[in-house]
């Protein structure tokens, strides 16, 4: 026993032995531990993946409940013969059969693809152009205003601006009107029912709820490219074309995949404008998988056929998205 007195006047006793026992304890614990860490700090380490875990579960719970339940169940009814209500039958893969035979849900297939140009070409085109004007403009009140302006059709619901899109479609609507004050009276046609312009005209409709998203996404992109890199093509005596081709569009290249992606999903499984404008008519000319599945499965209660469709449609939709997801990616590295 060794003593030593206080600055207090009290006398402090270390035992010898028990300072040699703790040091060779710490330094036992710090041998088993691989990442040299104490123990508190070890249960503190592993805290923040738990709570991370209690915070996602809400989420995960819906997700798995409203998605990929019923995305199961759909592939389990796809196999079967239902009407909804009686029993079922096992037909394997008959009902694919007849999604990649018939004529009628092939050519909404196609019709899917041709609205493509409508949602994903014109809206992105017109956007990188509009885009590009409005940051010329730089900021002011015309700058915001015209942000504005374009961006208020993707605030209005599709089931209305279908609705306000097939009265000025009318034999007297808008479009008509216009035209023929302008001296273009013989196009005048009712649009929605000619078997010609019925798909164009409800593509135009997408392409105007499109493209103010795309314009103020594609905005935001060139807010974030260097501005050194359009004075120096300037001072090479580059024009608005040169900048544009060569400065903006491979600035802007993932915003027009994450654009492109966005679209392309829209048209190929659009349903709320051709459900309020056609209903898939006249005839089949505006027919599309969406208003496809709904008639089949809650009109001609074929459950299984409709299940089908839209297991189809989901792998068509992920075999044109994700080839487009990857070559961004791949370009980027």
């Amino acid at each position: 026993m060794t003593s030593t007195r206080s600055r207090s006047g009290g006398d402090t006793t270390y035992p010898a032995l028990s300072a040699r026992r703790v040091a060779r304890d710490l330094a036992r614990e710090a041998a088993t531990d691989p990442t040299g860490r104490p123990p508190a700090r070890r249960r503190a380490a592993g805290r923040p993946g738990r709570i991370g875990w209690v915070l996602v579960a809400p989420a995960l719970f819906f997700y798995a409940a409203f998605v990929l339940w019923p995305l199961i169940q759909g592939v389990q009814y796809s196999f079967y013969e239902w009407n909804g209500i009686g029993p079922s039958t096992w037909v394997g893969l008959s009902n694919y059969l007849t999604v990649f035979t018939d004529p009628d849900l092939l050519g909404a297939i196609r019709n899917a693809f041709v609205l493509i140009a409508f949602f994903t070409v014109i809206p992105v085109t017109a956007g990188l152009v509009l885009a590009t004007l409005i940051r010329s403009v730089r900021a002011g009140f015309l700058s915001s205003a015209s942000q504005t302006i374009l961006f208020l059709p993707q605030i209005i619901p599709l089931a209305a601006a279908g609705i306000a899109w097939s009265w000025m479609y009318a034999q007297t609507g808008a479009v008509n009107q216009i035209l023929g004050r302008i001296g273009l009276g013989g196009l005048a046609r009712p649009w929605l029912g000619d078997y010609q312009t019925a798909l164009p005209a409800v593509g135009l409709i997408g392409s105007w709820t499109l493209t103010g998203l795309c314009t103020v996404l594609l905005l935001t992109g060139i807010g974030k490219i260097d501005v050194s890199l359009y004075e120096a093509a300037r001072l090479d005596g580059a024009g608005w074309w040169r900048e544009f081709f060569t400065i903006t569009i491979p600035g802007l290249r993932q915003e027009l995949a994450v654009l492109v992606t966005i679209t392309i999903i829209a048209a190929l499984s659009s349903f709320d404008i051709i459900y309020t404008t056609t209903l898939g008519g006249p005839g089949r000319a505006t027919l599309v998988p969406g208003i496809s599945i709904y008639r089949i499965g809650f009109t001609q209660s074929e459950v299984g056929l409709a299940s089908a469709f839209g297991i189809v449609l989901m792998i068509l939709v992920l075999a044109v998205v994700l080839p487009i997801q990857r070559l961004s990616k791949v370009r980027d590295k």
